[in-house]
């Protein structure tokens, strides 16, 4: 295999994500750098307010859940009672 075609090395550059072309191309840029961090910025403003509003959700989901289990749990209750009587009067009236 004495080919003089080149390597795929040579072709696409043999450095990762930490080598120095790429570095030297993110450079060149010069604006880019300010526009990432108004970027990122502005996404953790957003992300904050998501979060505030997903807190907010999750409290009135949990309230929600709360009242809904007692609702639940009282009617069962009543409910328990109610066939208790109806059998204690079916039975007494034998």
């Amino acid at each position: 295999m004495g080919s003089k075609a080149p390597s795929w090395a040579d072709q696409w550059g043999g450095g990762g994500f930490d080598s120095e072309e790429e570095d030297a191309k993110g450079k060149k840029g010069g604006g880019g750098n300010k526009k990432l961090a108004d970027a990122k910025a502005a996404a953790s403003a957003g992300y904050d307010k998501a979060k505030a509003a997903a807190s907010v959700g999750a409290d009135k989901a949990k309230t929600a859940a709360v009242i809904g289990a007692h609702k639940i749990k009282s009617g069962t209750s009543s409910g328990i009672k109610w066939v208790k009587n109806q059998y204690q009067k079916r039975n007494t009236s034998k």
